[in-house]
């Protein structure tokens, strides 16, 4: 995330991002830079346009919101319905055995 950091830092001040400014954003903040890393960053973000991807990145959360609630509420739906399952079929079997007793 360091790494992600420093770009952003780098692109806000207006600053190009290349490695010698990420490493040396890198070093400023206590942080021994990886060189593969910090070339693969530069790689990745050559022709990026990143105020469209800060502003896609932003939109994206709040329309994913809902959905993930819905999903995280899914299981424990599912996880209730067997126990009524379950407890019904514990209370038929009970049934059974004192039919053989009574």
């Amino acid at each position: 995330m360091e790494y992600i950091y420093a770009a952003l830092l780098l692109h806000n001040a207006g600053k190009d991002i290349n490695e010698e400014n990420v490493k040396t954003v890198l070093s400023a903040a206590g942080i021994e830079a990886d060189d593969a890393r910090v070339k693969a960053l530069v790689a990745a973000l050559d022709g990026v346009d990143i105020e469209e991807a800060i502003s896609k990145a932003a939109v994206a959360p709040v329309a994913a919101a809902p959905a993930a609630a819905a999903a995280a509420a899914a299981p424990a739906v599912e996880e209730e319905a067997e126990e009524e399952a379950e407890e019904e079929k514990e209370e038929s079997g009970m049934a059974g055995l004192g039919a053989l007793f009574g």
